[in-house]
């Protein structure tokens, strides 16, 4: 990215002023070389999203922002109904409520040694992961629609889980508003057999070691130790998430002129709020939300046998649960006055600092966990929300490493054997179905995810907690 186009207002902020149809400003976070190693498409695309009805205070870029369909990866914005807000499927994108959940072990490091690789396999043999994986668990029409209203309550209610997970999870498991008559029979077709799944790409259940803690109070708080033994899973809503974002983006963009809206690119396709399109997206969306919450639920469940299979004492109670591509309404206070806003995450998550009314009782003192992925051979992090409020681009931080690479450009300098052997020399074992895909997922073709973390705590997004290194990942 060309930094001379943005004011630079510190090291960890960058800011381009509204020009052309641009309704506000412009902000990206990043250090000078995060800057220089987006790509041009984040500016423009931030810039896009700029232009939108009712946006208010700023369209924002993450330190891991790159290039994704109308809004970028890392993007945030958000929309006042009240002056003509509109709701963006390309805000909110494909793999609805993609996220991260943590669990914790009450395992040290040193407990695996023997046991490594038979625990990879007995993940790997249990969870399904890659391109159309299915489970073992197909839904009639009934058991849909209580799952797309229910999220992770609904999954606890069948067996899948406990009570108490659902209080470590983003509105305490069910998301409100959900509408599982707008979700189309092809979306269902699509989910019928996918609960419980991983899925491709990015997404991945990692195995992996506290391998520094740089916030005392913090990491005790929410029970980390260096050699602490943790599991994350990072997946979404699978078929039915894409196939509600390909409807809706048709949809909207076809009755963007009757709304009267201009769009500054056909993949920003959106709707007033308040029109029957909006509020039919946003029933959907919030159904698919609770999709990917009941997924990772499930998942949650055969984890814990597994681990319950060599390790009977084990009982991984989760840490936390949070999304990263959602539209959520949240009262947010601009210019002195608090207002109902709906905010765009799309690779971006919620971030809310201590005593934020919205967060759980168990996080009333520390803030928001906030989970940052890397890529099978590199660091991830445990992040919590800024110590102050109010926080920046409303309550916000990045999601991981973010893509350097497109995956086409990755296939170019990676084998995937290649890379699954390297990563056993340094004593990570990688299971997947797909050996092109994880040459897709080579750890080099994502950016320096100590950079972004270091970036997000600068900036002050999220605060650093501690980092994390892979010990096994099953990868889709």
């Amino acid at each position: 990215m060309d930094a001379s186009q943005l004011h630079q207002v510190s090291n960890w902020e960058w800011r381009l002023e509204p020009k052309g149809a641009m309704r506000v400003p412009a902000v990206v976070y990043g250090e000078q070389r995060l800057i220089a190693e987006m790509d041009d498409k984040v500016l423009e695309q931030i810039s896009n999203v700029a232009c939108l009805p009712g946006i208010v205070d700023a369209a924002f870029a993450m330190p891991d922002a790159h290039w994704g369909y109308g809004f970028p990866i890392g993007g945030v914005a958000a929309f006042d109904a009240d002056e003509g807000g509109v709701v963006s499927a390309g805000g909110v994108g494909f793999d609805i409520s993609c996220g991260v959940r943590t669990l914790l072990t009450g395992l040290r490091v040193d407990d695996l040694a023997d046991r490594k690789d038979a625990l990879a396999e007995g993940l790997f043999r249990t969870i399904p992961a890659g391109v159309g994986s299915t489970g073992k668990i197909a839904l009639d029409e009934t058991q849909m629609d209580r799952m797309l209203e229910g999220g992770a309550r609904w999954a606890v209610e069948q067996g899948y889980g406990r009570t108490e997970d659902l209080d470590r999870i983003e509105e305490d498991g069910s998301m409100p508003g959900a509408q599982a008559e707008a979700v189309s029979p092809r979306a269902r077709k699509r989910q019928r057999e996918e609960m419980g799944t991983l899925g491709s790409g990015n997404h991945y259940l990692e195995v992996q070691e506290v391998a520094e803690v740089l916030d005392d109070a913090a990491a005790r708080s929410f029970g980390l130790a260096a050699g602490d033994i943790v599991v994350s899973i990072h997946c979404g809503s699978r078929g039915l998430g894409h196939q509600i974002g390909t409807e809706f983006l048709r949809e909207m963009a076809l009755a963007a002129p009757a709304h009267g809206i201009a769009l500054p690119d056909l993949e920003l396709a959106c709707a007033p709020i308040r029109s029957e399109l909006g509020q039919r997206y946003l029933g959907a969306m919030r159904a698919a939300i609770n999709c990917a919450l009941a997924n990772r639920q499930i998942i949650t469940h055969l984890t814990r046998r597994i681990f319950a299979d060599f390790f009977p004492d084990t009982t991984l109670p989760v840490l936390f649960d949070v999304s990263h591509n959602t539209c959520k309404q949240e009262t947010r206070e601009i210019a002195g006055e608090k207002r109902r806003l709906f905010v765009h995450r799309k690779g971006a998550t919620r971030a809310f600092g201590a005593g934020h009314p919205d967060l759980p009782p168990a996080f009333a003192d520390t803030g928001q966990p906030v989970f940052i992925g890397g890529s099978m051979g590199t660091a991830s992090a445990i992040m919590v929300g800024p110590a102050q409020r109010p926080e920046h681009a409303f309550a916000s931080s990045c999601h991981g490493a973010g893509r350097r690479l497109s995956r086409h450009q990755a296939l170019k300098q990676w084998q995937g054997r290649a890379v699954v052997d390297e990563l056993r020399e340094r004593g990570i074992i990688i299971k997947s179905p797909s050996i092109r895909g994880v040459a897709e997922e080579a750890p080099g073709a994502y950016k320096d995810v100590t950079a972004v973390v270091e970036a997000a705590h600068l900036a002050g997004l999220s605060r650093n907690v501690a980092t994390l290194l892979p010990v096994i990942c099953i990868k889709g």
